[in-house]
């Protein structure tokens, strides 16, 4: 098996390398930014994780996935508009609903310091 990882997020997608070799225990330690919006009531922003198996001659097979709920993560606590979540084991199910396996993920959250312009809090002053 020659796995790799497509991670989803809002719209943005992104890739892992393919583990080529490393069979039913692959390691990526890779890292990828995505742009987070605190969810309110009105959304659920989830991270999807698809883990793939790369075919060369075929399609790529789906092994199956995990999902991760940004609020969730946030409720463990963000200070000062940063942190840092050691990785957490998160259930791989596939298609069929039937458990395959985990994955270990560590998240990040960092605040932008800039929006479009404008200072994230208070006002910006010019000089």
């Amino acid at each position: 098996m020659d796995p790799y990882v497509v991670i989803q997020y809002n719209g943005q997608e992104q890739r892992s390398s393919v583990a080529k070799g490393q069979g039913n225990n692959p390691v990526w330690n890779e890292k990828f930014v995505f742009k987070v919006e605190y969810p309110t009531l009105s959304n659920s922003y989830k991270i999807i994780l698809k883990i793939m198996d790369k075919d060369l001659l075929s399609a790529d097979d789906f092994v199956g996935q995990a999902i991760v709920y940004v609020e969730d993560l946030l409720a463990i606590g963000v200070e000062d508009g940063a942190a840092e979540l050691q990785p957490l084991k998160y259930r791989v199910i596939r298609a069929d609903q039937s458990y395959c396996g985990e994955i270990d993920l560590g998240i990040t959250f960092k605040v932008e310091e800039e929006f479009n312009g404008e200072a994230k809090r208070g006002s910006k002053d010019s000089k």
